[in-house]
């Protein structure tokens, strides 16, 4: 049945008895899986369909008979419409507990491996922290007004924010004004998106422009630039369209504070969103492998050296590997602006095998994989993991996490000495993880 049919809209009563990966209350009706919106373990609701599926259907919760103790009152007003925070009304405590269940579950059920130890879920503050990320931008012709947020629940349609509890304060306080600024514009309707990024120093905002700009909306753009100390980039086409709206910008970059590091980075670059938690976690990788002048360290999708820096300022040598060229070409400009001459980085496509990259030829006693969502199981079938006595492997998804740890138990000798999820994404059910392994 099609989602928003008379039919699908029918209400009923459910027991809510367990949680979605994706932070949705599971219950059954006639046997039948429910997943549902808004909706806790242990909770008695009122619920509303809103879709159907051969093997389950989803609802919403629009009333509340029995509550969960973990339910608290969401702190954001866009709560329930924008879907950048679906994990709002439960309890930032049960959250931790809820993300290292499901790291728990995907490692024994993929895996088929347990952790020896657990690691205490590694958390930092749980609001305003996300220092990159998308806008939508829609402009409605009905109300002759933008749109500019995150998208709703329902996907076809971006949320009218006029704030964002999750996102740091100097780019929430530029929602409202972006929204205007927008509405203003001649080219009103081919601006779908603007990424944000901020280090240490401004707000970097890159407009997507599906058309060229006229001189007035440039005019307009510069003066926004100007009254909100923000730095501001055109996208006309690809990645590598990204140009400043002018000349002059001073570089974008972010320290690590007590390690003497400091990074640069382009505005469309991959950095970790929450830098307290960054910090938290490099040092628990650090703790984990105990770098020393004896080690030779293979750090895989290095990205800009976020790890690799940091590992070779105690390691002998550290090789930095990452797809993306032009992240290589940072890391490389990173090592040199610290003062790091033993960190070595190489592009390569860790999807492929291909033996005659150099960096494969050499002897690692140590590793670190920090990878994409897909997780890593391609290179890991490539490596020879002679002389690697231990691995720290940083996940974004832990159903891969879980499938490449299985592999690495089971096809190359190592046990699984200890897990935990990390809270990168407060309020949402997003769960990032560490996983230390050791040659048996």
């Amino acid at each position: 049945m099609a989602r928003g049919t008379k039919k699908a809209k029918r209400e009923f009563d459910l027991v809510i008895d367990g949680l979605t990966h994706d932070g949705r209350g599971v219950g059954r009706l006639d046997g039948k899986a429910v997943f549902v919106s808004g909706a806790l373990p242990g909770e008695r609701v009122r619920v509303q369909q809103t879709g159907r599926n051969r093997h389950y259907d989803e609802g919403r919760v629009i009333e509340l008979y029995e509550t969960s103790p973990d339910r608290i009152t969401p702190q954001c007003p866009h709560y329930g419409t924008c879907s950048g925070c679906v994990l709002q009304h439960m309890a930032p405590a049960r959250q931790i507990e809820v993300k290292q269940n499901i790291l728990m579950e995907n490692l024994q059920r993929i895996g088929h491996v347990s952790p020896e130890r657990v690691f205490p879920v590694l958390a930092a503050g749980s609001w305003h922290y996300r220092r990159k990320g998308r806008f939508s931008v829609r402009y409605v012709e009905k109300k002759a007004a933008v749109l500019v947020g995150f998208r709703e629940t329902d996907p076809r349609f971006v949320a009218q924010l006029g704030q964002c509890e999750t996102v740091l304060p100097s780019v929430s306080a530029l929602i409202a004004p972006l929204s205007l600024l927008i509405a203003a514009m001649d080219a009103k309707r081919e601006i779908p998106q603007i990424e944000f990024i901020q280090g240490d120093g401004p707000v970097a905002l890159v407009f997507r422009n599906l058309a060229a700009l006229n001189d007035g909306d440039t005019d307009r753009l510069v003066e926004f630039e100007r009254q909100h100390n923000v730095q501001i980039f055109l996208q006309p086409g690809g990645v590598q369209t990204v140009t400043p709206l002018r000349e002059g910008y001073d570089p974008l970059y972010f320290d690590l504070p007590g390690r003497g590091i400091r990074f640069f980075f382009r505005p469309l670059d991959f950095i970790q969103v929450n830098a307290a938690l960054n910090e938290a976690m490099i040092a628990m990788a650090l703790e984990q492998l105990q770098p020393n002048p004896g080690d030779a360290i293979l750090d895989l999708f290095c990205g800009l050296g976020n790890f690799t820096l940091p590992l070779a300022q105690a390691a002998g040598q550290v090789t930095g590997v990452e797809g993306d060229p032009a992240l290589v070409a940072r890391a490389r400009e990173n090592a040199v602006h610290n003062g790091i001459v033993n960190a070595e980085f190489f592009a390569s496509d860790l999807t492929q095998d291909d033996p005659t990259q150099l960096w494969k030829n050499r002897r690692y006693n140590k590793m670190l994989i920090d990878p994409p969502r897909a997780g890593a199981i391609e290179v890991l079938r490539q490596l020879d993991f002679k002389g690697i006595e231990r691995i720290v492997y940083i996940s974004c998804h832990p159903a891969s996490l879980a499938r490449d740890a299985g592999f690495l138990v089971q096809e190359r000798g190592y046990r699984l000495v200890a897990a935990g999820a990390m809270d990168m994404f407060p309020q949402t059910a997003h769960v990032e993880s560490v996983a230390v392994f050791e040659k048996s």
